[in-house]
């Protein structure tokens, strides 16, 4: 009985450290200024997408990340993927957002690296050439068949993170690493409670994302109590927090060695 209070004070500890160091990170990282409201927040480009007209002979692949707007920026994330063939000039971008009638899976409504109303993104991973090339059709069957289109709840889902994390599921090529704080990425119908985790490797069991456990290849172990991700990731080593996304090495996954030959811009 010692050891489970142990146990649950330790992970009640864990959930109020995150809590107060992602307090501080939006308070450090978010200007004033932009907070006056949605509407003239910066949604400008952060120069974090190679230009597409420069490598128009690449295909690029890119998943970025960024705190959600207002208070949610706290404790969760809005991802989105981006990708072009080789050939193009011009990025799609897809991602769910909840605003607005109709389906939810939006094309292209946002700039492709832009800020997300005054939040700058994070690269959570990004495939270049023939690689990035060959997962394309993948990825946009995987959005295709999207199981809740028309659906969106903040907690514990579908939303956003739910729509992400099954392309990566999708296409295991991509090596999607989410955040712990990526609220939603873990939500499966109570049909389909096992499977693959967001990763596309491992194993994966969650009732509705509200409670689960993952063993992934890029996840590591996690452990999902309403909602709220702890675990240790591998690759690289980390803590995997909910509120603050993790500690340790940053998240980005680089496919493509210096003086590969591909054009970086």
């Amino acid at each position: 009985m010692t050891s489970i209070k142990i146990v649950c004070l330790s992970f009640f500890c864990i959930i109020l450290l995150s809590l107060a160091a992602s307090l501080a990170q939006a308070m450090h990282q978010r200007d004033s200024t932009e907070q006056g409201g949605w509407w003239s927040a910066r949604r400008d480009s952060a120069g974090l997408a190679p230009d597409a007209r420069k490598n128009s002979r690449l295909a690029i692949v890119q998943v970025y990340a960024a705190p959600t707007w207002g208070w949610k920026g706290v404790v969760a994330v809005h991802p989105w993927i981006i990708f072009k063939r080789a050939g193009e000039t011009d990025y799609n971008r897809y991602e769910v957002i909840s605003w607005g009638a109709g389906e939810k899976v939006r094309r292209n409504r946002n700039t492709p690296d832009g800020y997300w109303y005054g939040a700058k993104p994070r690269l959570l991973v990004e495939h270049r050439g023939p690689a990035a090339q060959a997962m394309i059709p993948q990825i946009e069957a995987a959005i295709a068949s999207y199981p809740w289109p028309d659906s969106y709840r903040a907690w514990p889902g579908p939303n956003s993170n739910t729509f992400i994390a099954h392309i990566g599921r999708e296409v295991p090529a991509l090596k999607l690493d989410m955040p712990a704080n990526a609220v939603g990425k873990d939500f499966r119908s109570l049909l389909n409670p096992v499977g693959l985790p967001p990763s596309g490797r491992g194993v994966q069991v969650s009732v509705l994302g509200v409670a689960g456990v993952t063993l992934g290849a890029e996840e590591g172990v996690e452990v999902n109590l309403l909602g709220l991700n702890v675990g240790l990731d591998f690759t690289p080593l980390r803590l995997r927090l909910p509120f603050i996304g993790g500690l340790g090495r940053d998240n980005l996954q680089k496919n493509n060695p210096p003086g590969s030959g591909d054009e970086i811009s």
